[in-house]
């Protein structure tokens, strides 16, 4: 689970093996994923120059989790499966992130994610959850979720309380939304990463062997 949002596990159905492979710029693979150069990042606003990957690209189907996001900090969130976070590129460090996201062919929106073992939770598996800044009319369970990971906002933290939990998921809300309006960081909401879904999916649908889709 993630530092500062709770759970709502996103993972894939099919029962075959999964696998991960590199895509091409043309459009989605599936069971692929893709970072930028390391000179598109360094365009971008990133505290942590290390982490050349980013922006991340990466997609998964949303299934019931925890539930602790909407029950316990009326922030719900959705979370990516073992097998997608096992293929984060090594120079991506835990902590909190801001980017895009897109919940099937839906609009895109701007989005917080946080990577680790969320220490208030004290869960012991490292996780990848993730909160669409948009107030959805229901709940998305089975539909796909396609994210890109776009600057780092701060390292994972444990807290005191709930209510100082809150605060923070609050302020990491508040300045993805602020970050996202820099111009290098807009034209990525445009990207074909999320115009190319419905393609992708289809791709997917036609090999039993594929199992999730990590970026492209």
């Amino acid at each position: 689970m993630l530092t500062t949002l709770a759970s709502i596990a996103v993972a894939i159905r099919s029962t075959s093996a999964s696998f991960c492979r590199v895509g091409t710029s043309s459009g989605l693979v599936p069971g692929s994923w893709r970072s930028r150069s390391s000179a598109q990042s360094s365009s971008l606003s990133n505290p942590t120059q290390r982490m050349k990957s980013l922006p991340y690209f990466c997609r998964g189907e949303v299934v019931r989790g925890f539930g602790r996001g909407s029950k316990e900090l009326g922030i719900p969130t959705a979370n990516f499966p073992d097998c997608v976070v096992e293929h984060l590129p090594a120079d991506i460090s835990t902590g909190i992130y801001y980017g895009w996201a897109c919940v099937g062919n839906g609009d895109v929106h701007k989005m917080v994610m946080s990577i680790g073992w969320n220490p208030y939770y004290k869960n012991t598996k490292k996780s990848m959850e993730t909160h669409v800044i948009h107030q959805f009319k229901e709940d998305f369970y089975g539909e796909t979720l396609s994210v890109v990971m776009v600057g780092y906002i701060r390292p994972e933290r444990s807290y005191d309380s709930l209510e100082a939990l809150i605060a923070a998921i609050n302020g990491d809300i508040l300045e993805a939304k602020v970050q996202l309006e820099r111009p290098e960081h807009v034209k990525l909401r445009e990207d074909n990463f999320f115009t190319s879904h419905s393609t992708s999916t289809s791709a997917a649908s036609s090999s039993s062997s594929q199992t999730f889709i990590n970026g492209h």
